[in-house]
């Protein structure tokens, strides 16, 4: 590993390669490099990468790329990153590191920004998460260290403060920002129909189902909806899940999709469910609304600041009153179209090149 000639920002876009890629995690990575690239600062950035994968396509620019290779990987391999990542920076001089995950350096003279997505092992985890908090606690435990945290919402840095200890005045709030294409797709209705075999109206749902997603309250509203008088079926998209129910009974199950099956999917849905108990985010009702996709999501954690006024609203863990909100929005076309036209203002106010600019600002606490 030589040193960067540039003293530069060394952002970790390890989560770019293997399955993080396509995950939440992925998409914070991409965005933010494309929304650094916008703003002209990719000559001032270096992406590191796990010399044991391929490196993916990065976006066209004047950014560095570094490789590390490690001996362990999983829990090992968080321990090994504690030990010695602090001396891989030191071989590497960035001006500062922006550590994407948990897996943090210990002891490291290199500044460290670190973004945290969220706490949910510890916060709303139980027991399902214990091997979770196995694998992540010495990232928890080196968080307090970190110069900067950023955190997405304001709900998770209130869990940054109450769980991990991180000071107040290192906490920096930096919402996520909603990919550029994302955006209603004329002719969804038909391709959804040919791609997917789905012809009747339906009800979504994005992301992996496991059991913090609620999916038993996910068929519950559905057959809620199908009571009150809504003929609607549900499809279910998204990466796979060892807690997802092995009987959905006649839902769809799609599976990972591609960007523009997953654009279709939005633009042609009827409404989003999203009756997830935690987030620390919610970047899935972000796309939907950017999609002109109508959302109905519970009341809790980061959700109400991503939903603000345009998404229906409901009591936690209340799926009768999830089903019936979709039912609304199924028979009214009224309501619907007035959700859709809130869900795209609201959508317009993120982007990755505004989350982009704030972290910039961060970084240049740390620039020569």
């Amino acid at each position: 590993m030589r040193a960067i000639a540039e003293r530069r920002v060394l952002i970790d876009a390890r989560p770019l390669q293997g399955a993080d890629a396509r995950r939440g995690i992925g998409s914070y990575v991409r965005g933010l490099t494309i929304g650094l690239l916008e703003e002209g600062f990719d000559r001032r950035t270096a992406l590191l990468f796990d010399a044991g994968l391929a490196v993916p396509p990065i976006p066209s620019g004047d950014f560095i790329v570094h490789t590390v290779r490690h001996r362990y990987q999983g829990r090992l391999g968080l321990m090994e990153e504690a030990a010695t990542g602090g001396s891989r920076l030191t071989r590497l001089m960035p001006a500062m590191y922006h550590a994407t995950t948990l897996a943090l350096p210990g002891r490291c003279q290199t500044p460290v920004v670190v973004t945290l997505h969220d706490l949910i092992p510890w916060v709303a985890g139980g027991w399902r998460m214990l091997g979770e908090r196995s694998r992540w606690w010495i990232g928890r435990l080196l968080l307090r260290r970190a110069d900067v945290v950023i955190a997405p919402s304001e709900s998770t840095a209130l869990d940054a403060r109450n769980v991990a200890g991180v000071p107040e005045d290192r906490l920096v709030v930096i919402p996520e920002g909603v990919a550029a294409g994302f955006v209603p797709a004329e002719g969804a209705f038909s391709r959804v129909a040919e791609r997917h075999g789905i012809t009747k109206p339906y009800l979504v749902f994005v992301g992996a189902l496991d059991a913090r997603k609620d999916p038993g309250g996910l068929l519950r509203s559905w057959e809620v909806a199908k009571r009150a008088g809504a003929d609607v079926d549900l499809v279910i998209a998204g990466a796979g899940s060892r807690q997802a129910p092995a009987d959905l009974g006649t839902a769809y199950r799609l599976g990972y999709l591609d960007h523009q099956a997953l654009v279709d999917l939005y633009t042609a849905a009827t409404c989003m469910l999203f009756p997830s108990r935690y987030e620390g985010f919610g970047l899935p009702i972000l796309e939907a609304m950017a999609c002109g996709c109508p959302v109905v999501t519970y009341q809790n954690s980061s959700l109400p600041e991503v939903a603000g006024d345009a998404a229906v609203l409901v009591a936690d863990g209340d799926f009768e009153a999830m089903g019936r909100a979709a039912a609304e929005i199924a028979l009214d076309p009224d309501r619907a179209a007035k959700l859709r036209k809130a869900g795209l203002a609201r959508a317009r106010e993120f982007s990755w090149r505004k989350a982009a600019q704030a972290t910039i600002a961060v970084y240049r606490r740390f620039l020569a």
